[in-house]
């Protein structure tokens, strides 16, 4: 009977951790703010824009309904325009890692990018974890990939 009362007590104190959605772009720029400065864009469309150890980033929101609410999924984009690729480095990189892909754009810029689904929306731990591994690719893109 102990054991029962203990874990019915038990289960009513411990809360699930409320899943962040891609649409919750406060919750998210206040993540992004843990790794530099972050802040919410307003124009044709929202986005994050943020700085990380000197790198300028965005955060977009994809899979929007009509009105650009009720977003499934974010996009992490960082571009450089004065950087020089250093030979075989972007498909290396395409190869060799798991998160981000690179890609010269239209302007022959170098340009990294990370794709998180956030259609049932994450803990906010993980998406934490996540907004650090953007942080580690950045730094590892640089020192890998350009030659500043």
């Amino acid at each position: 009977m102990f054991l029962l009362l203990a874990l019915a007590a038990f289960g009513s104190s411990a809360r699930a951790e409320e899943l962040v959605k891609a649409s919750d772009t406060d919750t998210i720029v206040d993540l992004a703010r843990g790794f530099g400065s972050a802040t919410i864009e307003k124009g044709d469309t929202t986005y994050i824009k943020g700085r990380i150890d000197g790198t300028v980033y965005a955060i977009f929101f994809y899979d929007c309904d009509a009105e650009g609410a009720d977003c499934k999924s974010i996009q992490f984009y960082a571009s450089w325009d004065d950087a020089v690729v250093k030979p075989d480095a972007i498909s290396a990189w395409n190869r060799d890692k798991r998160f981000a892909k690179a890609y010269m754009d239209n302007e022959d810029d170098p340009v990294l990018e990370m794709d998180v689904n956030m259609r049932h929306g994450v803990a906010r731990a993980n998406l934490e974890d996540t907004i650090d591994w953007w942080r580690i690719s950045l730094e590892k893109f640089k020192s890998d990939v350009l030659e500043l």
